[in-house]
């Protein structure tokens, strides 16, 4: 049976990964090697110029490392895919291949912090701008094109307000006007959303989250041609040296496994927990892709096989009653990141997204009142009822309902 066939579950399992054929281990082995041998000197040169296949150093490449490639990108349909230390990690060597001294790039406004920081402050001394616009509305992306536009960024859904990019349009866009199209699609994971399949150019996940799925590694990834990954591996992450070590490839190879089992479960949660949410006196708005209020929910059902795992929401009472959630829950454990088994809880305004202006990020939709919610795999009504308790312990205190 060709691969192409194969469905999503069997590629997580098997894309990438074959018998080790020296020893028939069924799991790939971890190359915990920094360096290679070469047989002689011109098996060296040879490989050095780039004229023969095969491993010189852990940071140009290494055969854990090459099995996670080749997995992530069957799972996200592209020809070749880059993997490095950390999510930043890959934004960054992704960014220095497309963008020189003198480009432009357009990003979506509500980004994670981190990722904002870099384009306005790291890229700027470069002398690479960034506009920073309201993606959901592809008008604004056309009107931020400029003569020297070369890439347009996009986090879909956004973090953390849960905003939607319509990929197709996207695509339609980068393609008229030629400019490359990469999306985040780390709060999605290639089980929920396949960006590549609508036409998007590259796709990048903080693996830390879903793609490992248990906390315990930081990493990061890009799927796209087979063209741009050589110059994203070969150039950027060579050059910055922010090389993934082989055995966090191989935590990852591990997780991905069990990907579609998580996701489906993740999901599951979600949307019991966002319904929740919804009809709770004491929140005020709820943002979850698969909640017919959300305002692009034909978008969500679309392009995203579920709802995914991250709920952001608004309560009555302000920054002080989301202080107070925070402080009261139980089970919810109050620490950034996310896809995780457990389920995490966080204030974007104060945390993920201090990093940006307060006038820019409240533009953005990222309000003072807004908590984020990672829900993991833990029973649902246990969450809730953490939630519900918290909600009440916050209202005899205040008095909002």
């Amino acid at each position: 049976m060709k691969k192409k066939n194969l469905k999503f579950e069997t590629l997580s399992v098997h894309a990438g990964q074959h018998p080790d054929p020296l020893t028939g281990a069924l799991n790939t082995p971890i190359y915990q090697t920094s360096t290679f041998a070469f047989k002689n000197v011109e098996e060296g040169r040879k490989r050095f110029m780039g004229e023969e296949d095969g491993y010189i150093y852990t940071r140009l490449g290494n055969p854990t490392t090459t099995a996670l490639e080749e997995k992530m990108a069957a799972l996200e349909g592209g020809e070749d895919a880059a993997v490095a230390a950390s999510g930043m990690g890959i934004i960054s060597a992704v960014m220095f291949a497309l963008l020189k001294q003198g480009d432009h790039l357009i990003s979506t406004d509500s980004i994670y912090g981190c990722t904002h920081a870099f384009f306005e402050e790291r890229l700027s001394v470069l002398g690479i701008e960034t506009t920073f616009v309201d993606t959901a509305d592809p008008g604004n992306i056309v009107k931020a094109i400029k003569p020297n536009t070369k890439a347009i960024f996009v986090e879909t859904p956004a973090n953390p307000t849960l905003k939607l990019v319509d990929l197709e349009e996207l695509a339609k866009i980068g393609k008229k006007y030629s400019i490359t199209t990469v999306v985040d699609n780390t709060f999605c994971s290639p089980y929920l959303q396949r960006p590549l399949d609508w036409g998007i150019d590259i796709v990048i996940h903080s693996a830390t989250k879903y793609i490992g799925g248990h906390g315990d590694l930081i990493a990061g990834i890009a799927v796209g041609g087979k063209e741009i990954m050589e110059k994203v591996k070969m150039e950027s992450i060579k050059d910055i040296g922010a090389c993934i070590s082989p055995f966090n490839s191989w935590l990852m190879l591990r997780g991905l496994k069990t990907l579609p089992i998580r996701m489906e479960r993740h999901c599951e949660n979600a949307m019991k927990i966002a319904e929740f949410l919804e009809s709770h006196p004491i929140v005020e708005k709820v943002y979850y892709p698969f909640l017919k209020s959300h305002p692009q929910y034909e978008i969500a059902k679309k392009q995203m096989r579920l709802g995914g795992a991250m709920i952001s929401f608004e309560m009555k009472g302000g920054y002080e009653a989301g202080v107070r959630l925070m402080d009261s829950v139980q089970l919810l454990i109050l620490a950034v990141s996310l896809g995780d088994t457990e389920s995490l809880i966080q204030h974007p305004a104060s945390m993920t997204h201090s990093p940006i202006p307060e006038e820019e990020r409240i533009k953005a939709g990222i309000t003072n009142n807004m908590v984020r919610i990672s829900v993991g795999l833990e029973h649902p009504d246990d969450i809730i009822d953490d939630l519900k308790e918290s909600f009440e312990k916050i209202n005899r205190e205040l008095k909002l309902y």
